[in-house]
C-alpha cells in the first residue's frame, strides 16, 4: 500500500485503541508534508511497515526492548529524585521488542535529514560513526547515565541554554486558552496524584505537541504554587505502532517496563497510569528541540552520546549486552550509514507522495 492508504489504515486501527482529537489529527497530516525531518516524526508506522524489506539484513540482528521512534529531537532533561539534571530519551510511546539495529537507523537516518535540513552542520558519514561509537562504547563498558552534575559540562552548557529560558517557557502556557470540555476522570485523577497537596485549584489547557502522537488526548494542569507556576501533563496511551505493522490485534503497552529497566535516573515524575503517561513540565524537564541549543557546538559529541544513550535503554534487556556485541562484530564498518540511507530512500519517497497528494 502506498503512504495515504498506509496512514488512512493505521489511524483507522488507532482510532478502535484510543479517543482521537480529530482536529489535531488534521494539524499532523499538514506538518507531515511541511518537511521530511517533520513526515519521518510523525510516521513511525510506515517506518515499522517498510522496514523489514528495506533493511532485511539489519532485520534479523538480536532483540531488545527498543524505543522504536527515536530521533535526534527524542531528546530532553528532567530532574531524578536527588534533584540532579539528567539528560537522555525523552519518550518511549511506541516501546517495542525490535532488532537493536532499528533504533540506531532510525536516530541515523533522522541525524541525515536533519543535515538536509541544515539543523545539523556535520557530514552524515561523520554522524553516523559518531552514533555508532558512542553505542558501541555504553554496550561495552555497560552504559551510564547522563548525570549534568559535575560531569557533561557541554552537554549541561547547550541544553539550558538561553532559549529554554523559564519566562519564555511558561509565556507558552500563558498563551493557551483554558480548557472547558470534558476532562476524562482518570487522567484528572492521574494528574492530581502528582500535584502537591495544596496545589488543587488549576486550570487545563489543551497541548498540541510533538509529531507522532499528534491527535491523541494530551492535557496539562497549570497551578501557581507557592509563588511560581507548576505544570503536569498527561497524555493517553496505545500500543505501538508495531503492532499495527505487525498486523493489528490488540498488544502490551511497555512503556513502563522501558522505564524501569535501562541504565537510567528514573525521573520520579514521570509515570504511567493506565493507558496514561503523566510528567512533570517546567523548563528543564522537556523536550530539547535542536533550534533551541546554541549554534556553537560540537554536533560529533552531542551525537555520539545519542547513541550512547539508546545503548544505556538496550542494556535493559536481559543477556543483550553479549548478544549485541557478538552481531556488532560481522557487521562492516558502514552499515549504519548504508541502512539509514536505504530508509532515508524510503521516507523521502513517501513524502514526496504525501505532499504531492496533500496539494492535490
Amino acid at each position: 500500500m502506498d503512504i495515504r492508504q498506509a496512514t488512512d489504515h493505521y489511524e483507522e486501527w488507532l482510532r478502535k485503541q484510543l479517543t482521537i482529537i480529530e482536529t489535531d489529527l488534521k494539524h499532523k497530516h499538514k506538518a507531515m508534508a511541511k518537511d521530511a525531518f517533520s513526515f519521518l516524526r510523525a510516521t513511525f508506522y510506515r517506518w515499522m511497515q517498510c522496514w523489514p524489506q528495506v533493511c532485511a539484513g539489519e532485520n534479523e540482528a538480536t532483540h531488545v526492548l527498543a524505543i522504536g521512534d527515536v530521533h535526534v529531537e527524542n531528546f530532553g532533561t528532567w530532574r531524578d529524585a536527588e534533584g540532579r539534571l539528567i539528560w537522555g530519551v525523552n519518550d518511549f510511546d511506541e516501546a517495542y521488542e525490535l532488532p537493536y539495529t532499528l533504533d540506531l537507523t532510525r536516530l541515523a537516518a533522522s541525524a541525515h535529514i536533519a543535515i538536509r535540513a541544515s539543523k545539523l552542520s556535520i557530514h552524515a558519514g561523520d554522524a553516523c560513526r559518531a552514533i555508532l561509537e558512542g553505542y558501541t562504547s555504553a554496550i561495552q563498558t555497560g552504559g551510564r547515565p547522563f548525570v549534568l552534575e559535575e560531569d557533561h559540562l557541554w552537554l549541561r552548557n547547550i541544553v539550558t541554554g538561553e532559549l529554554r529560558d523559564p519566562v519564555h517557557f511558561w509565556q507558552r502556557f500563558d498563551a493557551l486558552a483554558t480548557l472547558r470540555g470534558h476532562i476524562p476522570g482518570s487522567a484528572r485523577k492521574s494528574v492530581e496524584r502528582l500535584l502537591p497537596g495544596p496545589a488543587r485549584t488549576y486550570r487545563w489547557v489543551h497541548r498540541i505537541a510533538g509529531l507522532g502522537s499528534l491527535g491523541r488526548q494530551r492535557f496539562a494542569a497549570v497551578v501557581v504554587h507557592e509563588g511560581g507556576k507548576m505544570a503536569r501533563e498527561v497524555k493517553a496511551l496505545a500500543p505501538s505502532a508495531c503492532v499495527w505493522a505487525a498486523g493489528g490485534g490488540s498488544g502490551r503497552i511497555l512503556y513502563k517496563p522501558l522505564l524501569r529497566q535501562p541504565v537510567r535516573a528514573e525521573d520520579p515524575f514521570l509515570q504511567v497510569k493506565g493507558k496514561w503517561i503523566v510528567r512533570r513540565l517546567s523548563p528543564h524537564c522537556c523536550r530539547v528541540e535542536l533550534a533551541t541549543l546554541p549554534k556553537l557546538r560540537d554536533e560529533r559529541q552531542l551525537l555520539y552520546s545519542m547513541g550512547f544513550e539508546v545503548g544505556n535503554i538496550h542494556l535493559g534487556t536481559r543477556g543483550a549486552q553479549t548478544r549485541i556485541l557478538r552481531d556488532l562484530k560481522k557487521r562492516g564498518a558502514g552499515w549504519l550509514h548504508e541502512a539509514a540511507g536505504n530508509m532515508l530512500q524510503q521516507s523521502t519517497r513517501d513524502w514526496k507522495e504525501w505532499r504531492g497528494s496533500t496539494k492535490a
